[in-house]
């Protein structure tokens, strides 16, 4: 959970800053964000991959007042996509 801070300006590396601000942004107009992968730097500034679903909060009044997401990190699961495409192409050849 990111309470009192701004997610894009201190956890998404620079270079993708515009492009995630924008998904957040529709989200926030009412627009529903699905499967969505973003980088996510740690603490310690390691580079993260995660899958981010996410969609408008909404008041009593059906206002948007926020946005929910949920997020799976998927470095891992990446990283061995990678590897088996890596892997099939050179027996491919």
């Amino acid at each position: 959970m990111v309470v009192g801070k701004l997610m894009v300006d201190n956890f998404i590396h620079m270079e993708e800053r515009e492009r995630v601000q924008e998904v957040f942004n529709a989200a926030l107009i009412g627009q529903e964000v699905a499967n969505f992968q973003l980088p996510l730097c740690t603490k310690t500034g390691e580079r993260r991959e995660i899958l981010l679903n996410a969609t408008a909060r909404r008041g009593p009044e059906g206002e948007i007042i926020g946005l929910v997401g949920v997020g799976q990190d998927v470095t891992e699961l990446n990283i061995q996509r990678r590897e088996s495409e890596r892997i099939a192409a050179d027996l491919a050849r």
